[in-house]
């Protein structure tokens, strides 16, 4: 299940979005490149501020086994759903490949036991939303659907794959304390 959880980590996804972006300038796409910029940006955010809030306040969501919505099951779901949109004008082609890909990776958090299901479905939901609202953004794809923006993409992929950016110690850090300001966040009881 690493093998496959793998492909998702920040340290993959980062550099293959910017990788696609760059191919994207560089076929003369500029607002294509600059909406898929934008879009995985913002799902990224969404997920860093529900991480921070999950892990700030745990005791108020202790119950429904939330502490850290899935990353890698949202960077998959964008990701691909993003790409399933610049390949093919259907809308369902696009979510249909957003949700299988979240529910892939999904699968090897939860096997893996690093996410709970409400956690992964969390993670999905905002990575399906994100390749939504590209498909929407940018419109149909480009009359000429290069091959090469997936070649780049399996490159990238294969060529950092078993990378591993720390990035979940560093939010745990953040959080710490993040939200004393509310007293049922509170890290200890005053």
């Amino acid at each position: 299940m690493t093998f496959l959880t793998d492909f998702a980590d920040q340290a993959v996804v980062l550099p293959l979005v910017a990788a696609v972006a760059l191919m994207l300038a560089v076929l003369g796409w500029w607002r294509h490149a600059l909406i898929w910029l934008g879009v995985i940006g913002v799902t990224f955010a969404v997920v860093l501020i529900l991480k921070l809030g999950f892990l700030a306040c745990g005791p108020i969501f202790g119950p429904w086994a939330l502490r850290s919505p899935s990353g890698h099951a949202a960077a998959a779901a964008v990701v691909a759903g993003c790409m399933a949109a610049l390949l093919s004008p259907r809308r369902w082609v696009v979510l249909t490949i957003a949700a299988l890909a979240a529910a892939a990776i999904g699968v090897s958090r939860l096997e893996l036991g690093v996410h709970s299901v409400p956690e992964i479905v969390l993670g999905a939901i905002a990575g399906v939303a994100g390749a939504a609202a590209f498909r929407h953004l940018a419109g149909p794809p480009p009359a000429r659907r290069p091959v090469s923006l997936l070649a780049v993409v399996v490159v990238v992929a294969v060529l950092l794959h078993g990378t591993r950016l720390p990035a979940e110690e560093a939010i745990w850090k953040l959080s710490r304390g993040a939200l004393d300001f509310v007293p049922a966040c509170r890290a200890s009881p005053s």
